[in-house]
């Protein structure tokens, strides 16, 4: 499995299919239930809603075509910091040059040419200014994960997320672990009390090396910061590591099932299988939550032979048992037969979209996705810090630090 390379300003790239790639067969192809359109930015009843793409790169090109899809949207603008992106993605939508934006401020071109709703899948180093102006803009906002790639970024979309409610906009973030029905339920009789009282678990992001052609773009000249854009995958700062861009899958599932955060994390890791970049290819963290409730996580980008994203936590009465790309159950004194996920990785991002077009044409503004991916995007981050200064760091100590990112951009066109 691993993670696909994806080169650009956006999300996704060519190469083997994995989670992160473009996801052929029948869990693409499935239908929507079309549902009736409201009003949208002063648009007619009826009417679809008007979507702006940022990050034009494999992932956000399929996941356009789901937009489409259901029924109830319209691609009409596109922005990428390439070129040769953007024309990719104008041309499968055959979206006008004038509606294909380009440079760092495309995201500001694409707003000012006026959409309803905007999608965002650039590196997650922009997420947070570009949703903040999505939100001031006052269109919808569907985001993808994770949200930021630092304290200050996460702090700024959680900001954003209160503010899209109280001017009656749309804000969602795009996990798809969370609208399965199976994780659903599993997740609820946990929290019901059907494993007892959980004392420990385990979460796990374990794939092969990703990025291949990243590398290959990157080879030429390292230093380059338009050919780091493109391979922005293998750097820290533009995509928040690998803990933080691909292993908040299993964390985020640990946070769900556990209702809440981690007091403190000690950790380890490093780069060794991988020298091109500054993203490590191992973590190993130890995160501490209430009522001291321990949780093992690792995660590996090197090698072969093994693949899997899983959460597993283990309680007084039984263990809760969750797989992305196979079953979740409850085995114990209460439990739950489950069965194996149905195609997460499209049939979650079709589910949100559908939610997303849900909450824009019947008004409902909770934005209920920005909490918990705030938290579980936080705690990516202590594990980070924890691993990188391979010492104990309370959550704490990470929110006070404040510590943020900058990538090279020098040189790049505005």
């Amino acid at each position: 499995m691993g993670k696909a390379n994806k080169p650009s300003f956006s999300k996704g790239a060519d190469g083997p299919l994995t989670r992160r790639q473009f996801i052929a067969g029948s869990g693409a192809a499935l239908s929507f239930t079309i549902l009736k359109p409201g009003m949208v930015r002063g648009t007619a009843a009826n009417s679809k809603i008007e979507l702006g793409l940022i990050g034009c790169g494999q992932r956000g090109t399929w996941l356009a075509g789901l937009f489409m899809k259901h029924g109830g949207y319209q691609v009409v603008a596109g922005a990428d910091y390439f070129q040769d992106r953007v024309d990719a993605f104008g041309e499968k939508f055959a979206l006008p040059a004038e509606r294909r934006y380009t440079g760092l401020s495309c995201y500001k071109k694409l707003l000012d040419g006026k959409v309803d709703a905007v999608a965002i899948e650039s590196p997650p180093y922009f997420h947070p200014e570009q949703a903040a102006a999505g939100v001031e803009a006052r269109v919808h906002v569907y985001l993808a994960k994770p949200i930021a790639v630092d304290v200050p970024g996460c702090q700024s979309v959680e900001e954003s997320g209160k503010k899209a409610t109280a001017k009656k906009q749309c804000f969602l973030v795009d996990f798809q672990t969370r609208t399965d029905p199976l994780y659903q339920e599993a997740v609820a009789r946990t929290q019901k009390g059907d494993i007892g009282r959980i004392v420990s678990g385990e979460a796990t992001y374990i794939a092969n090396i990703p990025w291949e052609r990243q590398i290959e773009d990157l080879k030429p000249d390292p230093s380059n910061p338009e050919r780091q854009l493109r391979a922005w995958g293998l750097f820290r700062a533009l995509s928040g590591d690998v803990i933080t861009e691909q292993n908040i899958h299993a964390i985020d599932v640990a946070t769900w099932i556990l209702d809440g955060h981690p007091e403190r994390a000690y950790g380890v890791g490093g780069q060794k299988a991988r020298s091109f970049g500054n993203c490590w290819d191992h973590f190993s963290v130890v995160f501490t939550f209430p009522n001291d409730v321990l949780v093992s996580f690792c995660s590996k980008q090197y090698g072969e032979g093994w693949d899997d994203i899983l959460c597993r936590l283990y309680g007084t009465d039984g263990t809760v048992d969750t797989h992305y790309f196979g079953d979740v159950s409850i085995r114990g004194k209460k439990p739950f037969a489950g069965g194996k996920v149905d195609d997460l990785y499209p049939n979650g991002a079709i589910r949100n979209i559908a939610a997303f077009y849900e909450d824009v044409t019947k008004g409902e503004f909770s934005n209920s996705t920005v909490a918990p991916s705030v938290r579980s995007n936080l705690t990516t981050i202590l594990g980070r810090t924890a691993a990188y200064k391979r010492a104990e760091v309370t959550w704490d100590e990470m929110l006070a630090s404040g510590e943020k990112f900058e990538p090279n951009l020098n040189g790049l066109k505005a």
